[in-house]
C-alpha cells in the first residue's frame, strides 16, 4: 500500500498539537490498512468523524457489498416493496446502484417473504415496521448515550476515543439481539395470553376491529411553562424520570403505549389494574417533592381499535381530554369506569363536562383509593 502524505492531503486539518497530530496520523494509518479509501477519509475528516470511523466499520460488518437491486433479486421481493420497507423502518433510501447492503440485510429482506406467506397484509407490515423503526431508533439513541457516557474519557486522544468505542461495540453488538428477541418474545407472550377471541368471532367474521379496553393518559402539569424557566438539560431530565416512573408503576396486564414528551399513554384489557396503575403513578409523581411537576391523569373505558402499535377509539379521546382537565396529582375518569368499579374505590363527582370531539356532556368522576374503615 502507497505512502500517503496525511498532511499534503488535508488530513491533519484542525489539529493544532503536536501530540493531536501524532495521535490523528495515527489512526489515519489503521484506518489506511483497514482498507478505507481515500476520499472516505478525506470526507469524515471535512465532517469531523474521523474518530468515529472505526465504530462505524463495525457496525457495517464485513463482507461483500450490494445494491438495493442486488438485494431484492437475492432475497426474491419486489424493489420498490423492499424501498417502501425502507422507508418505513425510518432508514434512507440510497440510489439503486449504490452498493451500502450486506448480507444481513438480504436476510432481513428475505424475512419479509415469510411474513407475505403467512397471510400478512401489505400495508400491515408497513405499518408494523414503522412501530419497529420508531422502537429502534429509541434503542440506538439510548445504547450510543450511554456507551458515550461510559466509555469516552476525558482526555482522550482521538486515536483512544476511535479504539475504545469501536472495541466497546464489536463487544456488545452481538449481545444486543438475543436481548432483544427474549423481550419480544416476553411482550407477545404476556399479550397473547391477555387476548381473548371467541370462536365464533374467528368462524363468523373473522377477528373483530375493535376491543374493550381501559385508557390513560397522564401528563405533567404545567411542563410546557417549565420549559421556559429552566435549562433544556433539566427539562429532558425531567421528562426522562416520567419515563422510569412509568416503568416502574406499569406491570401487565397494563403495558405503555407511547411515551409522548410529559405524557404517557398506558392501555389494559382489565380496567381496575389500570385505575390502580394511574393513582400509582400520581403518588410516585408526589413522592418526587418540590422540584418535581404534579401528575394529573384521565382514565376512559370502552370500545377502541389498535393501528400500527398505537389505539384509536373514543376511550382514546375521552381519557385524553379527562387528562387535560383534570386538577393536579388527580385522576379523572368516566362515567363508565366509575360504573365498572364504583366498590373498589372512593368516588366525587366533578361535573359534567363538554369533551371537545364527543357528542353531548360527560358525567366526570374523581377516584381515590379506599381509606381504611371505608366501605367497599
Amino acid at each position: 500500500m502507497s505512502k500517503v502524505d496525511f498532511e499534503a492531503e488535508g488530513l491533519l486539518k484542525g489539529v493544532s498539537t503536536e501530540e493531536g497530530r501524532r495521535s490523528r496520523v495515527q489512526l489515519l494509518e489503521r484506518l489506511q490498512e483497514d482498507g478505507v479509501p481515500l476520499e472516505d477519509l478525506r470526507q469524515a475528516v471535512e465532517e469531523e468523524r474521523l474518530a468515529l470511523l472505526p465504530v462505524e466499520r463495525v457496525l457495517m460488518g464485513d463482507g461483500p457489498r450490494y445494491t438495493p437491486r442486488e438485494v431484492a433479486e437475492k432475497a426474491g421481493v419486489p424493489l420498490p416493496f423492499l424501498l417502501q420497507m425502507r422507508q418505513a423502518l425510518g432508514l434512507g433510501v440510497p440510489d439503486e446502484e449504490e452498493k451500502l447492503f450486506t448480507d444481513e440485510d438480504v436476510r432481513a429482506a428475505e424475512s419479509t417473504k415469510v411474513f407475505a406467506e403467512a397471510g400478512l397484509p401489505e400495508e400491515g407490515r408497513l405499518e408494523v415496521a414503522r412501530v419497529v423503526g420508531r422502537a429502534m431508533a429509541d434503542v440506538a439513541a439510548a445504547t450510543r448515550e450511554l456507551t458515550a457516557q461510559t466509555i469516552l474519557k476525558p482526555g482522550d486522544t482521538e486515536l483512544e476515543a476511535a479504539m475504545r468505542l469501536a472495541h466497546s461495540t464489536r463487544l456488545t453488538l452481538p449481545q444486543i439481539a438475543p436481548v432483544m428477541q427474549s423481550v419480544l418474545s416476553a411482550h407477545l407472550r404476556e399479550q397473547v395470553r391477555q387476548e381473548v377471541i371467541a370462536q365464533s368471532d374467528l368462524e363468523e367474521r373473522g377477528l373483530p376491529g375493535g376491543r374493550t379496553v381501559a385508557v390513560c393518559f397522564a401528563d405533567l402539569v404545567d411542563f410546557t411553562r417549565l420549559g421556559e424557566s429552566v435549562e433544556a438539560e433539566r427539562l429532558g431530565a425531567v421528562a426522562q424520570r416520567l419515563v422510569e416512573l412509568t416503568g416502574e408503576a406499569v406491570a401487565p396486564p397494563v403495558r405503555v403505549v407511547k411515551m409522548i414528551g410529559d405524557a404517557a399513554m398506558l392501555i389494559s384489557t382489565e380496567p381496575r389494574a389500570l385505575l390502580d396503575t394511574a393513582l400509582d403513578l400520581v403518588d410516585r409523581a408526589c413522592a418526587e417533592g418540590e422540584g418535581f411537576p404534579e401528575l394529573r391523569a384521565g382514565v376512559a373505558v370502552g370500545e377502541a381499535v389498535t393501528r400500527g402499535g398505537d389505539w384509536y377509539g373514543r376511550p382514546v379521546n375521552l381519557a385524553s381530554r379527562l387528562s387535560d382537565i383534570a386538577r393536579p396529582s388527580s385522576v379523572l375518569t368516566s362515567e363508565g369506569v366509575k360504573e365498572a368499579l364504583e366498590e373498589n374505590y372512593s368516588w366525587s363527582f366533578a361535573g359534567k363536562r363538554r369533551i371537545k370531539g364527543l357528542d353531548g356532556d360527560a358525567a366526570t368522576f374523581r377516584a381515590r383509593r379506599l381509606e381504611a374503615g371505608d366501605e367497599s
